[in-house]
């Protein structure tokens, strides 16, 4: 195998579906598949139970304690059979050649990031439906509603023309395993969404001298329409500020409970 997708999932068995039913067309077929559940759901369990996986499948659970994703997603990293570590979340639907972009541009020292298009409510529910092929989808003749539209054209540019990305988004990412190993995995002291699950271990990656690599228009991903429960982040946001000026690279709450 290839490289490991890791899915976060959070109840959401709908949106589950159609993200399978994208990797059902991805280009690229040799990966593992890690769906990463923050809680135990058993309409989930019983969803995946009886779901006909044609790739190697790990399903991963824990109890459900409020936001813990950091937590599962340590959780994968130790359970990955591969050293490519492709990150998605459980609301985000993939282009065709999204794993292959993911695994062509893999290399040393490198973070692969890309962007997504957020959705309206009614090409969201088309792509759930089935009534929109992907290949066709970056056309999107009914746009109005839907942010970020110019993330959803797959452009193969060579990469000095690529757009360049500044930051790691966490529901599009990948780094090899041996670098998120190095700084101990994800912070489990943020409890709360935002920061802790990409800026976090950008800026720690960055000091350990990794370097991003722009995935923009190459690894393009499709965000499902929901109303979007904004979380107040200024607390995430103080303790990472904490940590940068402390120069605190390895965490301490992480992969091993230092």
């Amino acid at each position: 195998m290839k490289a490991t997708l890791i899915i976060s999932i959070y109840k959401n068995i709908i949106a589950l579906q159609t993200i399978l039913r994208s990797l059902h067309q991805q280009t690229e077929q040799d990966f593992e598949l890690i769906i990463s559940e923050d809680g135990e759901d058993i309409e989930v369990r019983k969803f995946i139970e009886q779901y006909q996986f044609p790739w190697t499948t790990q399903h991963l659970t824990q109890p459900d304690m409020g936001w813990q994703k950091n937590k599962a997603l340590n959780r994968a990293v130790l359970a990955a059979k591969t050293d490519w570590l492709i990150f998605i979340d459980g609301d985000c639907v993939l282009h065709p050649r999204f794993v292959e972009m993911h695994i062509r541009y893999q290399q040393d020292n490198v973070l692969l990031a890309g962007k997504r298009i957020k959705l309206n409510p009614k090409l969201s529910q088309q792509l759930i439906d089935g009534k929109k092929a992907l290949k066709f989808f970056p056309y999107l003749f009914n746009r109005r509603g839907c942010r970020y539209v110019e993330e959803a054209f797959f452009i193969p540019l060579s990469h000095w023309l690529r757009r360049p990305v500044k930051h790691l988004v966490g529901s599009n990412m990948s780094m090899s395993k041996q670098a998120l190993l190095s700084i101990n995995g994800f912070d489990e002291e943020y409890t709360r969404p935002a920061v802790g699950e990409d800026y976090d271990i950008e800026w720690r990656l960055l000091a350990k001298g990794y370097k991003i690599v722009s995935l923009r228009n190459l690894a393009i991903q499709y965000h499902l329409y929901h109303k979007e429960n904004w979380i107040e982040q200024s607390e995430n946001k103080k303790y990472c500020a904490m940590r940068q000026a402390n120069n605190d690279i390895i965490c301490k709450n992480g992969i091993q409970k230092l």
